[in-house]
Parts: structure tokens; C-alpha cells; sequence
């Protein structure tokens, strides 16, 4: 005989997780832990948030096992608490696309209207077209995130080159060529940071185009991940 006591605390149990996932300023802080490792203060400056904000949105996240924490010294490091977390949250993000017309509505408007350099759509390169060109040397592979999210972890052979770089002279940049094929990347899908890119290499005459989505989804997928800096 079923015991609706115990199913009932079961589900109960099941919506904790839910309900961490419930806001839209955590979901900003699991996207940017998906990155890697972050301390509250880099979380806070991160996401728009106080300090005490963001200090008790993660409080949730941990109440809900979703994130753990290591000390260094005075300050406290935040990461997922595995791998199995992103995972989630970029299926979360898959289906929210496919079934929400608000949200597909909300991204297009997102990525395609942050610059006025180019309003025309951005050219998207498949992960196993990647994968194949960048085996053969015929890309340069761009990582446009913040130094310390190539550093936790990147696509093996991309350059560094954060996004404020790329409106410098591009010849300045190691390892970027004057001329051939340039993918950039950034965090994921919903990362505005990669379209932006493109449209700046576009503007100065350079063939470029973005990867279908970005890290968080190249990770959750089994592809490989290095860490570090050259």
C-alpha cells in the first residue's frame, strides 16, 4: 500500500531543489559558478548584487547542496557542487528555450541588440565542426571570457583574449594571425559576450564566427576541459 506521508515528503524534499532554482538572481549565480570557482565578493560585483544579497541568495544554493564552499585565508570560495549540477541548469536552459516563447523572445532580443556595431545575425560554428578544424589548425579559437574563467577551466587550444582586448590593435594579440578563421566562445549559450565579438572582428575586416553555444554546454556534453594558462 502506497504511504502518502512518505511520498508526499519525498517530493517536498524534491522541490528544495526547485525552489533554489526559483530565482532569477540564483540562477545568475549558478550560471557564473559554472565558470568555476568564485568568492561572494566576486559573485556580488558579478551578478549586480550587495554583498549581504548575494551572501544569502548562495546561503540557498548550500541549504540546497547545489554549491559547497572551501575557505583561503579570510576569504570563502563558492563552486557547484558537481558536475551533475551544470548539467541541470543547462538543460533547464535548453527546455525554457524550446517551450517558453517569453524567453526565446528575451534572449534573441539580448544577443542581438548589445552593440550598434552590427545588427545583422552572427554566423554559428557546430562543436563538431570545431572540433574537426581546430585538429586540422585551420581556426583560432577565441576564449572572450574574463581571465579568471579561461584560467578554471577552457576549450584545449583557445587563446585568452578577454573581450575589451578586441577593440585594441589586433595585432598586438599572441597567436592571433592576420588573417584565417576566428571562433570566439563564451560562457554559454545565453552569454552575449561571443556574439558581441564577432560583430567587433566583422567590423574590422576579419572572418569570424561563434561557437553554437559556449563552455558550459562543451563541458556538459563530455568534451574536454583544460585547465590553467599557457
Amino acid at each position: 500500500m502506497e504511504n502518502r506521508e512518505a511520498k508526499s515528503e519525498l517530493f517536498s524534499q524534491l522541490a528544495v531543489v526547485g525552489k533554489a532554482f526559483g530565482s532569477a538572481k540564483r540562477l545568475e549565480l549558478i550560471d557564473l559558478l559554472s565558470q568555476g570557482e568564485r568568492t561572494v565578493e566576486a559573485l556580488a560585483r558579478e551578478a549586480g548584487l550587495g554583498l549581504s544579497t548575494a551572501s544569502a541568495h548562495l546561503q540557498v544554493l548550500k541549504l540546497s547542496n547545489l554549491v559547497s564552499t572551501r575557505r583561503e585565508g579570510t576569504r570563502v570560495y563558492y563552486r557547484l557542487a558537481g558536475e551533475d549540477v551544470a548539467r541541470l541548469y543547462a538543460a533547464m536552459q535548453a527546455v525554457a528555450r524550446e517551450y517558453s516563447a517569453g524567453v526565446d523572445r528575451a534572449l534573441d532580443s539580448y544577443l542581438g541588440g548589445s552593440t550598434p556595431l552590427d545588427d545583422a545575425g552572427v554566423d554559428e560554428i557546430s562543436r563538431a565542426e570545431l572540433l574537426e578544424r581546430l585538429e586540422s589548425g585551420e581556426v583560432v579559437l577565441l576564449d572572450v571570457r574574463p581571465p579568471e574563467e579561461y584560467a578554471a577551466g577552457h576549450i584545449p587550444g583557445a587563446i585568452s583574449v578577454p573581450f575589451g582586448r578586441l577593440a585594441e590593435d589586433l595585432s598586438t594579440i599572441e597567436g592571433l594571425t592576420d588573417d584565417g578563421d576566428i571562433v570566439a566562445y563564451c560562457r554559454g549559450a545565453y552569454c552575449v559576450l561571443a556574439h558581441d565579438a564577432v560583430r567587433l572582428l566583422r567590423a574590422q575586416g576579419r572572418t569570424a564566427r561563434r561557437l553554437e553555444d559556449g563552455l558550459l554546454e562543451w563541458r556538459t556534453t563530455g568534451l574536454p576541459v583544460q585547465e590553467g594558462v599557457a
